[in-house]
């Protein structure tokens, strides 16, 4: 290791050491203090290490939880950034905060941010890619999803040993030819039906002559067993395949892949897909399928993914919403609530939320009619957006709008129904838990 590189690691541990010590902590400050005097650190830091980068629009966070959960069957010792500090200088700071034993293996399993893995792969060099999938998020960021993949392709390009490891039901991941050896996983559980996908679908075109893409099996928005009618484009053959789905509820899933029957304590289809990209990946690590399972069932509930906690006598659960399909999938979720409940939604627009709200417009809150709901409080800073697109969707304007979370947590505590469900952005989500942990309903801190 070079002299700076050295400077650069005391740097960064000794700024750790007094947050830890002195504050509540920080994530990304010891990497920033690193990167400053050595930008290169990345390279030393993790050098030996066998390195998985888990990105895509959703699922990384619970794809990524699985996946460390699973190899520490095999490998106690994993490096991974369960803050959520997926950006170069969390991850810097990810490897400061390592210990490894002498003679131990050394492995990490990144979560990064679909337009920074381009600044990772130029210093680390990952033995495998696994890409949850492309939707369309953060548009002011990232821009349609076709901008998103090739971010994401940008830094495969400066890893051509790699495996990518993809969502072989989406098609713009089949979409480019990559040096890269490639393999996919699916869902073929289904009897082939000729079927499309809804009209207000991103990402159903094909590549080739853009016309409308066909499905033979759909699991949601563009997901699913596709093919052009007009040429050879189509889903590529599957190597790790969800074949049956045995049961879905709201305490967990339950399905087989490959024959092997698995379950999860997460529930939501969109949570077998992050269940069978972390299966696929320990699979490639030769582990088996029942040390899988036991992995599985390690898995706990992380920030803002169906995570739980008491008000009171109340149960109350909290969904993180960003973008049109992540919201449609978690009201799919909330039809296997099987009691009356009171809903709230915030919506923030800060930079980390995502300062393009128009995603609201394309997302199914006509659903939410469906749900067995008491009430609807509204709150964040984009309330009247929100009360807008409520109104649109058919509900009554007397929706009661809340302007603080100290109210929001005390009209939920006055409410009739037993349980409570709370769709919240991520900066909404981070207010509410900090006056939550002040008032003592949750411990301070996070798991992101």
């Amino acid at each position: 290791m070079s002299t700076k590189a050295k400077l650069a690691k005391v740097a960064g541990k000794f700024t750790r050491w007094a947050l830890t010590t002195f504050t509540h902590g920080g994530s990304s400050l010891p990497g920033k203090v690193a990167l400053k005097i050595d930008e290169n650190v990345l390279k030393e830091l993790s050098n030996d290490y066998e390195v998985i980068i888990v990105s895509g629009t959703n699922g990384k966070t619970l794809t990524t939880s699985l996946i460390v959960q699973i190899l520490k069957q095999k490998y106690p010792n994993i490096l991974t950034n369960p803050t959520g500090a997926n950006l170069q200088q969390g991850i810097v700071s990810t490897f400061l905060g390592h210990k490894v034993k002498k003679g131990e293996k050394k492995i990490a399993v990144l979560e990064i941010d679909e337009a920074t893995i381009k600044h990772i792969t130029k210093f680390i060099q990952p033995k495998l890619f696994v890409f949850t999938n492309v939707f369309r998020d953060q548009m002011d960021r990232f821009g349609e999803i076709y901008t998103t993949y090739n971010l994401m392709l940008e830094g495969v390009k400066d890893a051509p040993e790699a495996i990518v490891l993809a969502n072989g039901d989406l098609p713009i991941f089949n979409s480019v030819e990559i040096p890269n050896k490639q393999q996919f996983y699916g869902f073929n559980f289904e009897e082939d039906c000729e079927q499309m996908a809804h009209y207000n679908t991103d990402g159903i075109l094909c590549p080739h002559c853009h016309n409308i893409l066909h499905y033979k099996s759909i699991t949601y928005s563009n997901l699913g067993k596709y093919y052009c009618p007009n040429g050879d484009f189509k889903r590529p053959e599957l190597d790790y395949q969800v074949t049956e789905l045995t049961n879905l509820s709201l305490t967990g899933s339950s399905f087989k892949i490959d024959g092997n029957p698995l379950s999860i304590p997460n529930a939501g289809l969109y949570n077998v897909y992050n269940a069978l990209a972390a299966y696929s990946t320990a699979r490639i690590f030769g582990l088996t399928p029942a040390e899988i399972q036991t992995g599985f069932e390690s898995s706990k509930k992380i920030f803002g993914r169906q995570e739980t906690f008491m008000l009171g006598n109340k149960k109350v659960m909290i969904n993180l919403i960003k973008n049109p399909v992540g919201f449609n999938q978690i009201v799919q979720l909330l039809n296997y609530e099987t009691e009356p409940f009171s809903l709230a939604i915030l919506l923030n627009d800060n930079y980390a939320d995502g300062q393009d709200i128009s995603w609201i417009w394309d997302s199914n809150f006509e659903g939410l009619h469906d749900l067995d709901y008491r009430e609807v409080l509204l709150g964040g800073l984009r309330v009247n957006d929100l009360q807008l697109r409520m109104e649109v969707a058919g509900f009554e304007k007397e929706n009661k709008i809340i302007q603080s979370n100290e109210e929001l947590i005390q009209k939920l505590t006055d409410t009739n129904a037993e349980k409570i469900n709370i769709l919240a952005t991520y900066t909404a989500l981070l207010d509410l838990r900090k006056e939550l942990a002040k008032a003592g309903y949750i411990k301070e801190g996070m798991q992101s």
